[in-house]
């Protein structure tokens, strides 16, 4: 294919190739040349055109398909376009020659209609320049067309299309003729000529005037002719042609050049009234129709109607949103006089008008719903109210007249029914789509919504009484504040007029459908409303037979009431059970004798009742499984089951009670038996085994036997059928835009489609799947699908013997009947039967015998040779269904071989459509049929019959086939891969355009193609480029397919192949036709757009948005897409799409692809989608009145900061989105969170001004979060002030996240000041609103949330500003603390208890950060006092807000605490276990109802850990305190005592005393913490598990609670091992350490109480002799721990936990393993040295709260952990720092040694053998070092070795081998080469020099001392070079120092004299210091300072030596002059400036 790779054809390459490759390999040459011509400069061209020429117009005798056709075309015209254009003339000659040519035959058709296309292309392009050529060109393709084939007419309209486009106003000669002949195509019998000549009219009318002036009317009538027997495309297309030349014709301006007399401009009302025309009376024109009238046969068929629906759409649609603002109302009242009385034919059957009521629906919702922004929608309600207004005087009117004419006026208001239908309808999905926005326009009075709706509940037409209750379905689901206001309100008027039978049936279906809307509102109802509903529903239902005149009306309520009241759940409902059931059980007869009895009794009337209200308590049950399944235990099933076998027998004996009683009772006892059905098959079928065989009988007399001869095959076989089959059967069945009205033309003529008032149970259900309105069928149809789905339930439960009779029955059944009932009755069996199957298949079940398999087989292949396509499709996928079931290998190549002799023999196309389908579907449930030969055969049929040109049917369905065959025959299939493609390849390019059909299954047969060979599509072999070449060619044809669907196909095949190739696919190519078909009218075109977009931008989001601009800049003709992509890009095309757009699947999928695209480019484009989010939001800002500002506040400033707010800065351009609908707008929000989050993990810029600022200054192009943070306040300020409630919500958090993210970023040009502080008059004003007293709950605790966070973040530090915010949390505390009483009766009472635990959590977070402002502000006062260098401004600073924090909260403390403890107490009451449900308060909590005791459950799992944290804090923050009387002062320590408790207790026995108080408080916080710890679910929040540690942490923070857990050690030790559970299960590092804390703190608690015995003890012993201590602490005389009792055992599991953890070499098990040994040191994270160095401090406490014998067994471990960890963690760092770790373990060690149990008398023996086996270990760490001795840290074991000596008892270290051992390590470490090292070990023996022991001592100043003064003499010649050296020469001369000062007398004197030379040899002369090195300085001054103090002391020595030696005294008198000068010159400086030095002497004095 790379040859094809040129300008000229490469013939000699094309001559080598087959007859199919030819045509591929031209067909690529052409896509090659198409995108090469537009780039080669003209030279080239022209040189090489004369060739090319020749080539291409040589290509036109070839016969070419299609597609080659028109690529050959296109390349000749852009060839003209850029060369020369003289030798045109010659290719238009020989085209027309070939089109008359007289050559009919069909080889040489391709020829003739390649040349058609081409000239309509060059005419296209060339256009004006081809100067009068044309005429001829016309004349001769007219002439051409008079005798052409349909193909033939197809081409040449379009070919006249382009030619019109092309000429545009020079065509004006041939307009007349081009008319002429598309008028006859428009009424063609092909659908595809239909439409090509729609398009070519379409083309004309932009210049031919006549066409909407003078013959508008003819136009218009050929329209609606052409409507006739149309298909989906056509309707499309000529709907949009007459819907443009009738605007065109409404908007035309008189124009100078048409002057001339017969030009009339028509008014809108004549337009309209042409289209009312053809919906009220068809295409007979208007004349005509007046003979028809009268004989009364007229009546416009079904599709005419739909198609002028359409028109009337597209109409609106051209004219604009604005024009449809102005107009509505006339356009309202002309749409809706459709369907009035004015029009009686419209509507003479009740299918007429509902078909009718339909398509004006969709009229509204198409026109009002999708073109008009919200503004306009609330204008729109408004009118449509006042047409209801209306329309209830005319009622009103005719109702009250009871004079003569009251026979006539009832037929006005029958007439009148409809019109109120449709537009209570319309009201209805106009609130439901408006949501909470539309609140203002129910608020006005002046309109009267709720008013008017409730008004016309009481119509005479049930219709309208069903629409109204529908409407305030809507309308409660739009605003949820309304549901219980509306419900209340019926409820009261059905009470009180339940004697008129329209009020009885109205309310009930009013208080019905509100009922169903409480689930889709998720703040509810007060439970209470259940109670009432249920009295109303009871009282109807026992009142039913008092008055028979309204007693089916009564009964029908009652009924309808309870089944809707079911849905509001189990929580509700179980409190009505009983009655419920009580009511079911009286409802049916007893016994079969009382059955009997009834049937002789009674008129047709009373069981016209019966039948009613039994139906009704059917429906009730079924609604009561459906909605309750939670209430169906084992008891209630019990009491549900003895009615059935009732209702069953019933159900035999309605034939004859039929007969009895005549024809009224024909629709109840239909409904009775669809409800039984509907009720038995949600049922478990072992309910009603008893009932098997009666029912089974039932339903097949009722499938068989079927009482209307209706095909209803449209809605019963589609779910039968699997989805991608029905592809085959056309648009209809599939997804379009048009659905709501298609839908009607797929029931057939006979039947309406659905409509509520068929089943007014259907208004409390839930509606189906992108319908706007419930839409049940007739009973007579609903019972057949009832049956169908109860037989395929009840047919798998049957026993096989059962099953054989049956079938055979259903087979008679069918073989008896005869022509088009045959067919509804094998449809009915089929549908039946393929259900059972489906359920079989899912239970696993088995069918039976052989005897049944072949009856099965019989029915199914029965159905398989069909007429109806759909029939035979369902049965196809039955077919295979059996086989599943059957799940025989034999039986399936049994089925597969029928269907192979049957395609072998028949030559018809039905059952080779059918069995071909057949083969396929057998695949898709056996996963490939195994074997080679079955594939190999079925492949070759299917390829034979996929080529029958014949029959465009059969090569549909065999291709089809063949895709899923492709599909799921798995690897089996890839030796087909190659000659499968090539078959679809040349298909594509030689099957005509028209058979839409063919392409379609070829392009799933290239999908499928594409997905088999998958990855493999990356190879570069040979074969594979090949493969892949071909699967971008079939792509390039279907691309350029005219068809909608197809090209579709062609993005979805194309998007599979950039998934699996991604380098192949050219992007650019790809994205721009995404951008065309971005606003197609096929709604399946735009799902495969956007769905394609969705999977490129997860890779390549930059790529796509910048090639869809690209593409808009270069902007060929062709293009003009809807949306605005130059200025908003691809991203705000998206965003307008997602506005505009109906379908959620799509909303869905854009909402994907935009987040996509925002993840991966939301940084770098940062300014853009900022703007992109602002427009969207800011729309909303002007549509929004000023959010109300709370006047009653006190302070004004706030009320004039808040409306300048409001009303900066509102811009006055015009929006790129105008009026976004708030689901648009809430997204937006969301996408500006999800920007933020974005720019947190990019870079810390976007969150610091300062470095942001920097970088822009540096590069211009940069972008950061930071500097757009007033758009962000804006943006969230905007929609948190917004109408809807669902835009607030998201604003509110977008707020909460900007203060959360910016509160830490400071203003740079006022320090100590932050950035978000400008700002708070925005949040104020943000925040005000969601506290109004009619905000809904769910708003006002969000808004709680953030209030909390501004007042936490610290952002304002004024008191007074924050005072506004804190204002606002104070009023909501007000509400809080009223409890439940304050509820309210708009909602559910659990949102109370979310609101008031939203106000609660929010005062909690407050005050949990005051607490810790505090202390922190505390801690740095005492630092600051420590260091003694903060000013005192800095220190003022921190003080105000931290304490003035403190001091808002303090004055609500009082009642906040309690709150806070009682909202513990429910949330732990919530957390018992569920079989505790007893114990628990019968009238619920504080805060929650015992009635919505689960709805209430999420709130406070949502909010206790922190109230928790809080209240903790606020009982240590007052100690516990318990006041004593009598001194009147506070007790603070020491537990409290019997004695100091309140002395009036015992007279007032009731009252709890302070100390029980207390307790349980205590137990409470204790409790709560302890049960969430024990197994926190695993998606608890982090934040609550910390928020728990925490206020453990701060519980055991004071003396009292401290005293409780010391006293009671299980309890102590249950904590622990809590503990010690959440440590192993969560791995986060602040949990770990947080519950270290907790560890230490109850260690610490147990020390405490183990002091306290022991001092008791003393002082009650009186024991003068500290060590003979009774025994007290763990472990008692034996020193043995109890696991599981022992507090020291649990505290040493935890601590092992969290080492080993760390370091698992310290685990003994592990030592030895090689894994371990090999391994290098470990340096541990920041957090793992924490964490361990927390648990070193933990180990280190244990012994003391141990009786010596127990300390002695715990010691060996704690030392063994000790050591361990510094022997692990020993490692030098560079810079000679510490590690964190080591420094832990030396202080614990230290801790340790000085234990005091180390010398009490009982264990000292003990410890001082451990301890000294411990510094063995120590001392052997260098002996095993030897391999690691270069990283080893000598210097921190040296130190171990040191903390020993001096913290032990002398006894320990002194005995010769260990003193002798350590002494060496001493002097290894003195010869160190590392002077950190030398240094170190000087001070390290200065220490132990000065040991107050001298048997300690001596031994080391004896072996040490000497080698010390040597080091020091051998410096003399080596002077010191760096800091580090200097450092140890300082510390060596201490050390000499101290000796001299320990020695005795006789030494000292040897010492000093030894000493003192060294010193002087350190001195400089004066001429040496000016050039000595800083070290050689400092230390001369160092010397000269020491002998300064030496001198005086050991004068005599002194002296001596001076003597003794003259140079020393002359270095040391030069030394002491110099010094001396020096400090003159320093004092000269110090009086210069002597601020300076006081203010130092200031901050030293501090020490």
């Amino acid at each position: 294919m790379e040859l094809a790779h040129s300008l000229l054809l490469n013939e000699e390459a094309y001559n080598q190739l087959g007859e199919f490759q030819k045509a591929e390999f031209i067909f690529e040459w052409l896509q090659f040349l198409e995108k090469l011509l537009p780039v080669t400069n003209r030279a080239d061209i022209r040189e090489n055109q004369k060739k090319l020429v020749e080539q291409l117009t040589s290509l036109l005798n070839n016969a070419p398909g299609p597609p080659t056709r028109r690529l050959v075309a296109k390349n000749l015209a852009v060839l003209y376009s850029t060369g020369d254009a003289f030798s045109v003339y010659q290719t238009i000659d020989k085209c027309n020659e070939l089109i008359r040519s007289k050559d009919d035959s069909p080889s040489y058709l391709p020829t003739k209609l390649a040349a058609v296309v081409c000239l309509g292309y060059l005419y296209k392009k060339l256009g004006r320049i081809l100067g009068n050529s044309f005429t001829d060109t016309v004349g001769n393709v007219l002439k051409a067309m008079k005798n052409a084939e349909s193909q033939g007419r197809y081409e040449i309209m379009l070919s006249l299309q382009n030619i019109l486009n092309g000429l545009g106003a020079a065509a004006i000669p041939c307009h007349r003729d081009i008319y002429k002949a598309a008028r006859s195509c428009l009424t063609d019998r092909s659908m595809a000529v239909r439409c090509a000549a729609a398009k070519c009219l379409l083309e004309l009318q932009n210049e031919a005037v006549f066409m909407w002036s003078t013959d508008l009317d003819s136009v218009v009538t050929l329209c609606f002719k052409s409507f006739e027997g149309s298909n989906y495309d056509v309707r499309l297309a000529v709907s949009k042609l007459l819907g443009t030349v009738l605007a065109r014709a409404v908007t035309s301006k008189q124009t100078t050049a048409s002057t001339r007399q017969n030009f009339r401009r028509i008014s809108l009302e004549e337009a309209m009234e042409l289209l009312g025309t053809g919906f009220l009376r068809g295409s007979c024109g208007f004349l005509r129709a007046s003979g028809d009238m009268l004989k009364g046969t007229s009546s416009v068929t079904r599709d005419v109607r739909v198609g002028v629906a359409q028109a009337y759409v597209v109409f609106v649609s051209t004219l604009g949103g604005q024009w449809l603002e102005r107009n509505f109302s006339a356009f309202l009242s002309h749409i809706l006089d459709l369907v009035s009385q004015f029009h009686p034919k419209a509507i003479q059957t009740q299918m007429d008008a509902i078909c009718c009521r339909r398509c004006i629906s969709f009229i509204l919702r198409a026109t009002v719903g999708g073109l008009l922004g919200e503004k306009a929608q609330i204008a729109a309600a408004k009118e449509i109210c006042q047409a209801i207004w209306k329309l209830k005087k005319v009622v009103d009117a005719a109702m009250s007249d009871s004079n003569l004419e009251t026979r006539i006026n009832t037929t006005d208001v029958t007439a009148s029914q409809h019109v109120l239908v449709c537009t209570l309808q319309e009201l209805g999905s106009l609130v439901h789509g408006l949501g909470t926005t539309a609140a203002p326009l129910l608020q006005d009075s002046s309109t009267g919504i709720l008013e008017a709706v409730i008004s016309v509940i009481l119509h005479p037409s049930i219709s309208v009484r069903l629409t109204a209750a529908w409407c305030l379905r809507c309308i409660a689901v739009a605003l949820p504040s309304y549901v219980s206001l509306l419900l209340d309100r019926c409820i009261e008027r059905l009470s009180v007029l339940k004697s008129s039978p329209e009020a009885v049936t109205g309310y009930s279906f009013a208080v019905a459908a509100l009922l169903g809307a409480v689930k889709h509102c998720p703040l509810g109802i007060p439970h209470g409303k259940g109670k009432v509903v249920m009295t109303v529903a009871e009282d109807l239902l026992c009142s039913a037979s008092q008055n028979s005149r309204i007693s089916l009306q009564r009964t029908q309520a009652g009924w309808l009431l309870i089944a809707a009241l079911m849905t509001l759940g189990p929580a509700v409902v179980q409190h009505h059970l009983p009655r419920m059931l009580l009511l079911w059980k009286c409802i049916f007869p007893s016994s079969p004798k009382d059955l009997e009895t009834e049937k002789t009794r009674g008129d047709s009337f009373t069981w016209q009742v019966t039948l009613e209200g039994r139906a009704g308590a059917l429906c009730a049950i079924k609604s009561f499984v459906s909605h309750c399944a939670g209430l169906l235990t084992d008891e209630v099933v019990q009491r549900l089951l003895p009615p059935l076998p009732s209702a069953v027998d019933l159900l035999t004996q309605l034939s004859s009670i039929y007969k009895l009683y005549g024809n009224s009772l024909k629709t109840p006892s239909t409904v009775y038996r669809h409800k039984l059905y509907e009720l038995l098959a949600v049922l478990p079928p072992k309910t009603y085994e008893g009932s098997f065989s009666a029912v089974l009988k039932e339903l097949v007399a009722d499938l068989t036997v079927p009482d209307s001869q209706i095909d209803a095959s449209t809605f019963l076989l589609p779910p039968l059928c699997h989805e991608n089959d029905l592809l085959l059967l056309g648009p209809l069945l599939q997804e379009t835009d048009h659905r709501f009205i298609e839908e009607q033309l797929l029931l057939g003529n006979g039947i309406a489609g659905g409509s509520l008032e068929y089943d007014p149970y259907s208004l409390y259900e839930k509606v189906a799947k992108g319908d706007s309105v419930p839409k049940p069928l007739p009973p007579m149809l609903s019972v057949i699908s009832a049956a169908t789905r109860l037989f395929g339930v009840m047919f798998s439960h049957v026993a096989e013997s059962q099953r054989l009779q049956v079938l055979e029955q259903l087979l008679d059944s069918i073989k008896q009947t005869k022509g088009s009932r045959q067919q509804i009755v094998q449809l009915n069996v089929v549908s039946a039967f393929s259900t059972s199957l489906k359920h079989l298949a899912s239970c696993k079940g088995t069918l039976g015998p052989e005897e049944v398999r072949r009856s099965a087989l019989t029915l199914v292949m029965g159905a398989l040779e069909s007429n109806n396509p759909l029939l035979r499709c369902a049965a196809a996928e039955c077919l295979a269904r059996l086989a599943q079931v059957v799940s025989d290998s034999a039986f399936t190549a049994g089925l597969a071989q029928v269907s192979f002799d049957k395609l072998k023999s028949a030559r018809d196309v039905v059952s080779r459509t059918g069995h071909s389908l057949a083969l396929g579907c057998l695949y898709r449930y056996l996963g490939g049929i195994g074997s080679t030969q079955h594939l190999n055969a079925c492949i070759g049929i299917l390829y034979t019959l996929s080529q029958d040109s014949t029959s465009p049917d059969v090569q549909a369905w065999a291709l089809h086939s063949l895709s899923l065959i492709v599909d799921l025959a798995g690897p089996l299939f890839h030796v087909h891969v190659e000659p499968t493609l090539s078959l679809v390849l040349m298909l594509l390019l030689t099957v005509p355009p028209a058979y839409v059909e063919v392409h379609q299954s070829l392009g799933r047969c290239l999908n499928a193609l594409i997905t088999t060979l998958g990855p493999e599509l990356q190879g570069s072999s040979t074969t594979v480029s090949a493969l892949r070449t071909s699967c971008l060619l079939g792509c390039a044809v279907m691309q350029d397919n005219p068809d909608c669907l197809v090209q579709a196909q062609a993005i979805s095949c194309l998007q599979q192949l950039h998934m699996f190739a991604p380098r192949h696919v050219n992007l650019s190519s790809l994205v721009s036709c995404l951008c065309v078909n971005l606003c197609s009218s096929y709604l399946l075109l735009r799902r495969a757009v956007v769905a394609c977009l969705r999977q490129l931008v997860q890779r390549e989001a930059a790529e796509v948005s910048e090639y869809a601009i690209a593409l808009v800049k270069e902007s060929r003709e062709d293009f003009t897409p809807d949306v605005n992509i130059r200025e908003i890009g691809l991203e705000g095309a998206l965003l307008g799409l997602l506005d505009k757009e109906l379908d959620q699947r799509l909303c869905q999928d854009i909402r994907e692809t935009l987040s996509h695209m925002l993840t991966s480019m939301a940084v770098e484009k940062l300014s853009f989608w900022l703007k992109l989010c602002k427009d969207v939001l800011a729309a909303s800002a002007e549509f929004n009145t000023v959010a109300s500002v709370d006047t009653t506040q006190e302070e004004e400033t706030a009320k004039a900061d808040d409306a300048s707010v409001l009303t900066s800065a509102s811009d006055e351009r015009s929006h790129p989105f105008s009026n976004p609908r708030w689901s648009t707008r809430v997204f937006a929000a969301e996408c500006v969170c999800k920007i933020i989050s974005q720019c947190e993990n990019a870079d810390s810029a976007h969150f610091d001004i300062t470095l942001a600022q920097e970088r822009k200054q540096r590069d211009s192009r940069d972008d950061f979060l930071v500097l757009h943070l007033a758009d962000l306040i804006r943006m969230a300020f905007m929609a948190a002030t917004d109408h809807s409630d669902q835009l607030r919500l998201s604003g509110l958090q977008t707020l909460l996240i900007v203060v959360r993210k910016f509160a830490a970023v400071p203003e740079p040009e006022f320090p100590g000041h932050v950035i978000l502080e400008q700002y708070q008059a925005n949040v104020g004003a943000a925040l005000r609103p969601a506290f109004a007293p009619e905000t809904p709950p769910d708003v006002t605790a969000k808004a709680c949330q953030v209030c909390s966070a501004w007042i936490a973040s610290g952002v304002v530090s004024d008191l007074n500003d924050l005072r506004r915010v804190h204002q606002l949390l104070v009023s909501s505390l007000v509400k809080a603390q009223a409890g439940k009483e304050a509820q309210s009766q708009q909602y559910n009472e659990s949102t109370s208890t979310m609101e008031i635990l939203a106000v609660l959590k929010a005062w909690a977070e407050v005050y949990i950060v005051a607490v810790e402002k505090q202390k922190n502000r505390s801690d740095a006062h005492n630092h600051s006092l420590k260091t003694a260098n903060s000013t005192e401004e800095s220190y003022g600073d921190i003080a105000s807000s931290g304490s003035g924090l403190l001091d808002l909260v303090q004055a609500d403390l009082g009642t906040l605490s309690k709150l806070w403890l009682a909202a513990l107490q429910d949330f732990a009451l919530l957390t018992l276990p569920s079989e505790y449900a007893s114990q628990l308060p019968a009238e619920g909590g504080t805060f929650y109802t015992a009635e919505t005791i689960e709805n209430a459950r999420p709130h406070y799992y949502n909010s206790w850990a922190l109230i928790l944290y809080a209240a903790a804090l606020w009982l240590t923050s007052t100690g516990f305190v318990v006041v004593d009387p009598d001194e009147g002062v506070t007790n603070l320590s020491r537990p409290v005592t019997p004695t100091t408790m309140c002395q009036d207790s015992s007279s007032r026995p009731l009252v709890k005393s302070p100390e029980d108080v207390n307790t349980d408080r205590f137990h409470l916080i204790l409790g709560i913490s302890v049960e969430f710890l024990c197994s926190p679910r695993s998606d608890a929040a982090m934040e609550n598990i910390i928020a728990c540690l925490h206020a453990l942490q701060a519980l055991f923070d004071v003396p009292w609670p401290r005293s409780k857990i010391g006293a009671d050690q299980e309890l102590g030790v249950e904590l622990l091992n809590v503990l010690h559970r959440l440590i192993l299960t969560r791995e986060s590092p602040d949990i770990q350490l947080a519950a270290l804390e907790v560890v230490r703190l109850i260690l610490f608690a147990a020390q405490e109480h183990v002091k306290e015995k022991r001092r008791s003890a003393e002082v009650d012993d009186g024991a003068a002799e500290k060590e003979t201590l009774p025994e007290f602490g763990e472990g008692k005389d034996t020193g043995g721990l109890v696991p599981g009792k022992s507090l020291v055992f649990a505290t040493l599991e935890l601590c092992v936990c969290i080492l080993v953890r760390q370091l698992p070499q310290l685990n003994p098990k592990l030592t030895y393993s090689p894994a371990v040994q090999s391994g290098k040191r470990l340096l541990l994270s920041e957090d793992g040295s924490r964490l361990v160095s927390a648990a070193l401090v933990i180990l280190s406490d244990v012994p003391a709260i141990c009786s010596p014998e127990g300390s002695v067994s715990v010691l060996p471990t704690i030392l063994y952990l000790i050591i361990g960890v510094l022997k692990e963690t020993a490692v030098k760092l560079r810079d000679g720092q510490v590690p964190l770790t080591v420094a832990a373990s030396l202080q614990a060690l230290k801790g340790l040694l000085s234990s005091p149990m180390a010398r009490a008398e009982k264990s000292r023996a003990a410890w001082t053998d451990l301890l000294r086996s411990a510094l063995v270990t120590v001392l052997d760490c260098w002996d095993q070092a030897d391999g690691l001795l270069q990283e080893l840290d000598e210097v921190s074991l040296l130190t171990a070795v040191t903390v020993f000596i001096m913290s032990t008892s002398p006894e320990v270290t002194t005995i010769q081998c260990l003193q002798k051992r350590c002494i060496e390590k001493f002097k290894l470490t003195l010869d160190s080469k590392d002077p950190v090292v030398q240094h170190k070990c000087y001070q390290l023996l200065h220490s132990i020099f000065q040991h107050p022991n001298k048997t300690v001592s001596y031994p080391y100043i004896h072996s040490l001392a000497s080698s010390i003064v040597g080091k020091l003499q051998e410096t003399e010649k080596v002077k010191p070079e760096n800091a580090a050296e200097l450092q140890v020469i300082q510390e060596g001369i201490k050390v000499v120092i101290a000796l001299t000062a320990t020695a005795e007398e006789e030494h000292r004197a040897h010492l000093v004299a030894c000493l003192l030379p060294i010193l002087i040899s350190f001195l400089l002369d004066e001429n040496a210091l000016v050039s000595a090195t800083n070290s050689a300085k400092n230390l001369h001054e160092f010397a000269l300072q020491n002998l300064m103090q030496i001198g005086p002391q050991y004068s005599s020595v002194f002296k001596k030596l001076i003597a003794s030696s003259p140079t020393m005294k002359a270095r040391l008198e030069s030394a002491v002059k110099g010094n001396q000068e020096s400090i003159k010159v320093k004092t000269a400086k110090h009086t210069k400036n002597p601020g300076k030095s006081s203010s130092i002497q200031l901050k030293t004095n501090f020490l």
